[in-house]
């Protein structure tokens, strides 16, 4: 192949592996974007869910609030509750950032598919193999919120991410909220306050870590589709400041060739 055909397959390469990154950082916003939906509309679509149900039913709906998100497997909602964390395990294990981010992603997407697939044992107490599958539950709901917490503190803190701050910033908040509620949740079930009340707080302590994770992913997203809608203008001003040298080049070596001729 001449130095010409070389020269000219060059802008190509480039063109191909720029959008092939256009692609991946697409795909990147579109699971952030996902992780982040969920974890702000499963909160409410739980009682949202039980509470239609009811009124269809002709019931009157006090009994939309499940005692925790996990109680929603007993409800008329236990499809959504199972699905989104289906969905949600799935776009965590398939989201690739680095090395210890797959990890973890993996980790939490894992846990997240065990909560939804081994439920917590039902309000009577259930048999033996309810029981079990609860312990299984309750691990699996553990280690989630702690993979998520570590998740959102290793997206502020690791180094190379060059994230914007006020993309940043949400992460480490995430993640301190995410530790503070699992320690409000296990204080309040110790001591039994709040069992009574129509939103318990075990299910508020849920709510909140669930929603923190998820609008710091939702944050990440909408950033990241900032940056992908304005890539095309800036490779268009790269292109055209690159493009005035080799055009100038060009016009000084037909200059030089003609001089030759001339001569």
């Amino acid at each position: 192949m001449s130095a010409t055909d070389g020269n000219a397959a060059e802008p190509l390469r480039r063109r191909v592996a720029a959008g092939q990154k256009d692609q991946d950082a697409r795909t990147v916003m579109r699971l952030r974007l996902g992780v982040g939906a969920i974890g702000v509309l499963l909160p409410l679509a739980l009682p949202a869910g039980n509470w239609i149900a009811a009124r269809l039913d002709g019931r009157t709906g006090e009994d939309a609030w499940p005692g925790s998100m996990s109680g929603a497997y007993y409800t008329a909602t236990r499809d959504i509750f199972v699905g989104a964390l289906c969905a949600l395990g799935i776009f965590l294990i398939v989201y690739r950032f680095n090395r210890f981010n797959d990890v973890l992603g993996t980790i939490a997407g894992a846990c997240a598919l065990g909560v939804a697939l081994f439920p917590t044992a039902p309000g009577s107490g259930g048999d033996a193999g309810q029981q079990t599958a609860s312990v299984f539950h309750q691990v699996f709901a553990v280690a989630l919120l702690t993979a998520m917490a570590a998740f959102c503190l290793f997206m502020y803190g690791a180094p190379g991410i060059k994230e914007r701050s006020y993309v940043r910033r949400p992460y480490l908040v995430a993640g301190v909220l995410i530790l503070v509620f699992m320690a409000l949740a296990v204080t309040a079930a110790a001591t039994k306050v709040g069992d009574d009340w129509l939103v318990t707080p075990l299910y508020l302590c849920e709510w909140l870590s669930v929603w923190s994770f998820g609008f710091a992913w939702t944050g990440a997203a909408l950033s990241l589709a900032a940056d992908i809608d304005r890539l095309p203008r800036t490779r268009a001003l790269v292109g055209a400041v690159l493009g005035r040298p080799r055009s100038l080049g060009g016009l000084l070596g037909r200059g030089k060739a003609r001089s030759r001729e001339a001569v």
